[in-house]
């Protein structure tokens, strides 16, 4: 039943075969992020734009503390898609058994930090005193969920290791669904703001992790859930580690030059923390799509890997990083045009519309490279080489960003400089990940023609 879902990323045209992977997985990551859009944009036509810069200005906070238990997710990932290019079924069973094990375990420890620690964060990233009060209020309830939330992060990264990518992205259709209309009904009905998109977020996840446990039960073949399986095993843990927390610290360090970005917006005022929301959701919507083709890859390379099809992941790279320009060209035209059209119904300023205006001229311009720099990474990392895409991306994304901001800021004091800091680090991020690409897939072939490899060994 579950083999019409799964697309063949071992034969065949690789051009089509990607495309038809990862739309779905497109449409995944922006209804993912459409959760959060959705929540900044009721708030924004029912409540204001006090509720908007508050739910706007935690993403980052957010994405720092789950960023590490997210790798692991990237880790069971390719170690699935691995077991699946070797035709090793009974490994590939462990792997999700344990996972399920990973996820709760993972999302307990982070709602604990969250709750705890959430509005401390929150003022050590100089969030304006005007909202810090909603923005500490969502970010509690948010973090509750958390154990749901990592569950269906889990679930999705094994369907899509198999080569299913449809029925996560039926799964957030219908989560979706849910989320819209509680949000509506919880701030026009009920009467509240910023807790009221925060439960609906919460619930509507809990419907497609609850989907997805149900999808891996009923799997057939790789990727399938028995309940005899849920336990750990020492060296399936071993190998999702080894991929999954160089992928989580590599999560954290974006988040963490991102909190820092965003606290020097903090320091512009409430306005910018409005202007930089609002903004942030059109180039979300750009990224998830660029990262759906960049996850794409990392499942082609981690198969293709285990079966030693080297050529192949040499067109699997040319392949997604043509759709990833046309992505960003495309997409980011489009983008700004719809937001020109919006910015009147989501924010009542004309500063705050223009702050969102200028951010969004420097970063849709350029976001192709943001979706160059992650396939590049997961292809690396596909290729068992975690700690050296962390490794690049540390140096590219984090200390790069950091010099900038330390030193260029003071001298342009305005707040198109801090945006700069994106679009320079990525130049130099995709150009080195690139240099490592091409040496590393030139050693990976000579060895394979002299002996045996394990593609997990870093």
């Amino acid at each position: 039943m579950a083999k019409k879902y799964q697309v063949d990323l071992l034969n065949g045209n690789i051009f089509r075969s990607l495309i038809i992977y990862a739309l779905p997985l497109v449409g995944t990551n922006v209804l993912q992020l459409l959760f959060n859009s959705v929540d900044v944009f009721v708030l924004g036509f029912m409540v204001g734009d006090e509720a908007v810069a508050a739910v706007g200005s935690v993403g980052a906070l957010i994405n720092l503390v789950i960023g590490l238990f997210t790798g692991l997710a990237v880790g069971a990932n390719v170690a699935v898609a691995l077991c699946v290019g070797r035709g090793d079924r009974e490994k590939s069973e462990r792997i999700v058994g344990m996972s399920v094990i990973i996820s709760v375990v993972a999302g307990i420890i982070i709602a604990a930090i969250g709750v705890a620690f959430g509005r401390t964060f929150l003022e050590w990233m100089s969030c304006d005193a005007a909202v810090i009060d909603l923005a500490a209020k969502y970010l509690r309830i948010y973090f509750i969920g958390m154990p749901i939330m990592m569950l269906y992060n889990f679930v999705a990264a094994i369907l899509r290791a198999v080569g299913d990518t449809l029925r996560p992205f039926l799964f957030l259709i219908v989560a979706g669904i849910i989320n819209l209309g509680l949000n509506v009904f919880f701030i026009a009905a009920a009467g509240m703001d910023v807790d009221g998109v925060a439960i609906a977020t919460v619930v509507s996840q809990g419907v497609s992790a609850a989907l997805g446990i149900i999808a891996l039960v009923k799997q057939k073949g790789y990727g399938h859930l028995s309940a005899k399986k849920i336990r750990i095993y020492k060296a399936e843990l071993t190998e999702i580690l080894k991929v999954g927390i160089p992928a989580g610290l590599q999560g954290c360090i974006f988040s963490i030059t991102n909190v820092m970005i965003q606290s020097y917006i903090n320091g512009f005022g409430k306005d910018a923390m409005a202007g930089g929301a609002i903004a942030s959701q059109f180039e979300g919507i750009i990224f998830q799509a660029m990262d759906g083709v960049s996850l794409s890859c990392l499942a082609f390379t981690g198969q293709n890997n285990g079966a030693g099809k080297f050529d192949r992941i040499k067109k699997v790279v040319r392949a997604g990083a043509l759709v990833i320009v046309g992505i960003g060209v495309v997409f980011g035209a489009m983008l700004f045009g719809v937001a020109e059209l919006l910015y009147p119904k989501l924010t009542k300023s004309a500063e705050v519309a223009a702050i969102a205006r200028n951010r969004l001229v420097i970063l849709l311009s350029t976001y192709f490279l943001c979706g160059l720099m992650g396939e590049l990474s997961n292809v690396i990392r596909g290729l068992g080489k975690s700690v050296t895409a962390m490794a690049v991306t540390f140096f590219g994304s984090c200390v790069i960003r950091i010099v900038w901001l330390q030193i260029a800021v003071p001298i342009w004091y305005k707040i198109e400089t801090v945006y700069l800091s994106y679009p320079i680090s990525w130049i130099i991020t995709v150009l080195m990940h690139l240099v490592i690409y091409e040496v590393l897939i030139k050693k990976i072939i000579k060895q394979a023609e002299t002996e045996p490899t394990n593609p997990l060994t870093e």
